[in-house]
């Protein structure tokens, strides 16, 4: 299977799409048609993931990487949606000044401090998914030919599953199993925390969790957003996990498209 870059379609205001840890760009893609009708949408593939530049060494160097994406397409603004790590990403980039807006889909670095979610849940879990992941390449399309396993490999990030199309399924499988940023952004998180300066967000800001997401828990995970971000418009999505724009991608493209249109 190849992996690429990035992506890039349709025409307007510029969209970036942020994906999420061991993600690729191509996990927007249930949403790109509706999102390119109305913006030029760049979406990346972030350092050591699938397809994308070498690892960094800090997510300091991530949000740099991604600035240096959005200079290369000529964006000095844009409007922002990142979904996990991705939705993160995007509030650093507000911090930065280059977001016009931003729709994070259950960020990460949201929970308080103290919490040992990343230490004691995040690191063995990616690690595990990982190893998985790589076990389970070599038997990628009998996994994907059934429902049964199609939803073993969706489980811990959609409620929904049964629309996404199994070679897309198949992609994230492998991308996880190809991804070489685990160790080193793992490392990175538990080094330097999730440093957010809130107080410089000056774009407006859409958070969405879903009430069934398994990997950052609602509302526990969000704790820190909750108290940093008071201005931000909360959406809570019913039934849905971790990632919205697989789960139920009609109703992510209409969350972002309302923000954005403001």
């Amino acid at each position: 299977m190849t992996f690429t870059l990035s992506h890039r379609g349709g025409s307007g205001p510029p969209l970036l799409c942020v994906h999420g840890f061991v993600d690729t760009w191509r996990t927007w893609e249930l949403v790109l048609p509706a999102l390119e009708e109305r913006h030029d949408v760049l979406a990346p593939t972030l350092p050591g993931h699938a397809g994308g530049p070498a690892p960094a060494g800090s997510l300091d160097e991530v949000v740099d990487a991604l600035e240096a994406a959005m200079d290369e397409a000529g964006f000095t603004t844009a409007h922002v949606v990142g979904n996990s790590l991705g939705g993160y990403l995007a509030l650093r980039l507000a911090v930065r000044g280059r977001a016009r807006s931003v729709v994070a889909l259950a960020p990460a670095g949201g929970w308080a401090d103290g919490d040992p979610l990343l230490r004691e849940t995040h690191v063995p879990h990616f690690t595990t998914l990982q190893q998985q992941s790589q076990a389970a390449a070599p038997h990628i399309d009998a996994i994907v030919r059934t429902a049964a396993g199609r939803r073993r490999a969706t489980e811990l990030i959609t409620s929904h599953y049964e629309h996404i199309p199994a070679e897309l399924i198949a992609h994230q499988i492998l991308g996880v199993a190809a991804c070489d940023a685990v160790g080193s952004m793992l490392d990175a998180a538990l080094r330097d925390g999730w440093p957010l300066d809130a107080e410089r967000i000056a774009c407006p800001v859409r958070i969405v969790w879903g009430t069934d997401d398994r990997i950052l828990p609602w509302p526990s995970a969000a704790a820190r957003y909750l108290a940093d971000l008071p201005t931000a418009d909360w959406v809570e999505l019913d039934g849905v996990g971790h990632c919205p724009q697989l789960d139920v991608p009609l109703d992510t493209a209409q969350l972002v498209l309302g923000l954005t249109a403001v």
